[in-house]
């Protein structure tokens, strides 16, 4: 159906009764599992439930005007459009709800999200990308209110991108940039920050983006009234409406529980984004929100009467419901029977679902409790393994946990024993982690053959009189070339166009490429974040760029939340390789001293990150980038912009291998660990220190996710016997991530003669000036004087107290 003025006059009305007919039993699927659904977590078989009761039937016209190629990017009350565009069956929904493990009984994330958390598959089993313009596609889902958005404006920009830019082969991604961003957020959620950044970022780039607000009126248990100025969101959004004079938005209202009116407003929508991409905003008001915010509570708590009264009589199922008995679609007693219907198919669909779900465990339950017999039959102790076996036998709905906790108590119990059954036991343990284990931790990383860690090391080559430039030069000409050799790459971030960056990395590449491959935003980190999410998720390869290492602070959440956990979450079926490129390093002042590093490396496990000391290293980091599928990040040197650097003679082609170090300088006596900028202070305090006696050697760590994967480090270590790390973050930081990778996984502690030592920067920020940099952070007279009062304790005679 195409609903508008002429739909009667193109399709019968047998034929149009039948599809309303189709729209009534999805809604009413849905609200059925949404009840069902609470009940299982009431009950227990489920740990949380939030569904999308009250938003059935705008979701029914919204997946009318959704076509093949169109992404979602919304959040976790979507259940009714997913089932609408055929993407959620009636188990999989109870699967998620039951965090089946199973990635083909729960495909949204095979249970490592929540249930309400909805995604497709744009990749295949070995990652690479299906063809998304023949499916309708959605975003893998998190959490965290309006985390959705930014990355939202990015599926939308990829449309403008592909239909704008020549010569990418578009084939899987894009027709000709027809394809609409359909986004979704609660009114409450609209007094995010990343929803109004998002809003204005949209409608700056004018891309083909539809967002869609549930108003319900309530945020939780907190009214409008508390969240938004005038209590209506568009209201106080109508400056964006586009006029004659300029762009701007196209803002739409319209009552959810209008089913005619919905479809003819979704249907325009989808019209202005699709052919003109202008960004559309719905805001679907009077909204209800029938079991209230989620399975913690009850919305009686805070409703009152006359509210509860208003959402029984508009909820929009029954006013379709009424709609439908008014036009003479149905009677009533043809809905009866067919809510009749769809109860008992819901409750099928519950059962069969906890079955895939609970007998695999059941299986393994029993074969546990098997071995737990033999073995105590075997054992002086049977008794206490007899009573953890009849334990485990006894749960009537038993989870992993109890299995796995019950086989290594009994282990215990065996310890000072020799026995087959013991062997058994043990192996059967190692075993079934073994298997189990990658169920709810594989795919952090890609598993595709375009991994990074596949990407194999070509070092930059040089001319006999290769000239020596700045440092920035080789990187505007590596920059020069990846746009040549990749159609699909694009740049963007704060001065990175016309100026080609504050430092000029990208010099003169506007006019050669364009405004939309090398582009300025606006001051908006979280939204140039997103934009090279959503980007990434089409099949572009972009590179944000965030001016300064300081201001990632801005996109971090988006940063842990979302590009860091698309392949977890998803195990393995979309990916998002983007590039960010940042600068940092040794510069001076409080808000540009880039010593963020610990709080980053613990935030954003998914994303490789890096830091090379010098822009050849930058560059060759970014070549191997662009020829794996995983997101990074990139940390410059700030302060080498301007050092010199041999020109390489194949610019764009030699790579920095990702988890490599690099030995710098060869030494005996200690093993000095550092990265970035803070390297040239240890390279200067080394060569005054053999100027008393002490060889140290040097290893630039380059990559700290991932770290040494070769552990050539503790290769050093087993050399000189000594190790001392040297960070610009404060105490506890990174120097505590990369001392724990060298004594804990590589085992360095078996080689020291002297205790480890880190040398950090001071708690504080660093204070502005060059006395500032001195005092905060360390200096070459620090590291100095720390190493040799290592090699004082050593040998005090040939090394006597400085101080």
């Amino acid at each position: 159906m195409k609903p508008n003025t002429n739909t009667k006059t193109e399709i019968t009305f047998e034929d149009f009764k039948a599809e309303v007919l189709n729209d009534y039993k999805t809604v009413v699927t849905s609200r059925e599992c949404s009840l069902l659904g609470r009940r299982e977590v009431l009950t227990g078989k489920a740990k949380f439930g939030i569904f999308g009761d009250g938003k059935e039937v705008p979701q029914i016209a919204w997946a009318k005007a959704f076509q093949n190629g169109d992404f979602r990017s919304g959040y976790y009350r979507d259940q009714t459009f997913m089932m609408a565009i055929g993407e959620l069956s009636i188990e999989q929904f109870f699967a998620g709800l039951y965090a089946n493990t199973n990635l083909e009984d729960e495909p949204m994330s095979a249970g490592r999200q929540m249930g309400g958390h909805f995604a497709t598959h744009s990749l295949d089993e070995n990652g690479e990308w299906k063809n998304l313009t023949e499916q309708k596609n959605s975003s893998a889902d998190i959490s965290p209110t309006a985390g959705q958005m930014p990355r939202l404006l990015g599926l939308a920009q990829a449309s403008k991108i592909y239909r704008n830019v020549k010569d990418i082969d578009a084939t899987k991604f894009s027709k000709e940039g027809n394809e609409v961003a359909w986004g979704t957020i609660g009114n409450a959620s609209t007094s995010e920050g990343l929803f109004f950044e998002t809003i204005n970022a949209a409608g700056v780039l004018q891309v083909p983006m539809v967002i869609s607000i549930w108003d319900d009126e309530y945020g939780i248990s907190v009214h409008a009234r508390h969240q938004t100025t005038k209590e209506n969101i568009s209201e106080i959004l109508k400056g964006f409406q586009r006029d004659e004079n300029g762009n701007g938005y196209e803002i739409l209202r319209v009552n959810g529980w209008n089913y005619p009116e919905l479809i003819d407003t979704y249907q325009r929508a989808s019209q202005v984004a699709r052919k003109e991409h202008v960004p559309v905003m719905i805001h679907v008001q009077e909204l209800t929100q029938p079991q209230g915010h989620s399975t913690s509570g009850s919305h009686e708590r805070y409703k009152d009467e006359a509210r509860l009264a208003w959402e029984a009589e508009y909820d929009c199922n029954a006013q379709m419901r009424q709609w439908m008995i008014a036009n003479n679609i149905a009677s009533d007693e043809e809905l009866k029977a067919i809510e009749k219907d769809i109860k008992k198919a819901v409750r099928d669909g519950k059962k069969a679902a906890w079955s895939a779900f609970i007998n695999p465990i059941k299986a393994e339950r029993d074969e546990a409790v098997s071995l737990l017999d033999r073995v105590a039959n075997s054992s002086a102790n049977g008794v206490f393994i007899t009573k953890l076996k009849n334990d485990l036998e006894a749960i009537d709905e038993p989870i992993r946990k109890d299995i796995l906790s019950a086989t290594r108590k009994a282990l215990r119990f065996v310890v000072s024993e020799a026995s087959a059954e013991k062997t058994e036991l043990q192996n059967w343990i190692t075993t079934y982690i073994n298997t189990i284990q990658p169920k709810y931790s594989s795919h952090l990383l890609s598993h595709s053959n375009k991994k990074a860690l596949n990407q194999t090391e070509v070092l930059p080559t040089y001319d006999a009189n290769a000239e020596e430039v700045d440092g920035r030069v080789v990187l505007r000409d590596n920059f020069d070339a990846i746009f040549s050799n990749y159609p699909e790459a694009l740049i963007f971030g704060e001065d990175a166009g016309h100026i080609g960056d504050v430092n000029q990395g990208l010099e003169g590449l506007q006019a050669k490429y364009g405004e939309l491959r090398v582009a300025d935003t606006g001051i908006r980190e979280a939204t140039i974040l997103g934009s090279g999410i959503g980007m990434a998720m089409r099949g572009l390869r972009p590179i944000a760029e965030i001016q300064y290492l300081d201001y990632i602070l801005y996109a971090l959440q988006l940063m842990s939340d979302d590009l860091a956990t698309i392949h977890y979450r998803t195990k393995g079926r979309q990916k998002a390789p983007l590039i960010v490129r940042t600068r940092g390093h040794r510069l001076e002042g409080i808000w540009h001293s880039g010593s963020q590093m610990g709080g980053i490396l613990n935030l954003v496990r998914g994303i490789h990150v890096l830091v090379p000391r010098n822009m050849t290293k930058a560059a060759g980091f970014y070549n191997t980038l662009l020829e794996s599928d995983e997101p990074a990040l990139v940390v410059e040197c700030l302060n080498g912009y301007r050092l010199k650097e041999k020109m390489p003679n194949n610019i764009g082609k030699f790579k920095t291998p990702i988890g490599v170090v690099e030995t710098i300088k060869e030494g005996e006596d200690i093993t000095l660990v550092s990265y970035g900028s803070t390297l040239r202070i240890v390279e200067q305090a080394a060569k005054e220190l053999l100027e008393v006696g002490i060889h140290a050697e040097i290893i630039d760590v380059q990559s700290l996710l991932p770290f040494d994967i070769n552990h050539d480090i503790v290769k050093s270590i087993a050399k000189t016997n000594r190790l001392m790390v040297i960070d610009e973050d404060v105490s506890g930081g990174a120097s505590a991530y990369i001392l724990d990778e060298i004594l804990n996984k590589q085992n360095a502690y078996k080689h020291l003669d002297s205790q480890p030592k880190t040398l950090a920067a001071k708690p504080h920020r660093p204070a502005y000036g060059t006395d500032g940099d001195y005092f905060s952070k360390p200096s070459v007279e620090d590291v100095f004087e720390a190493v040799y009062e290592v090699m004082h304790e050593v040998n005090p005679t040939d090394f006597p107290k400085l101080r």
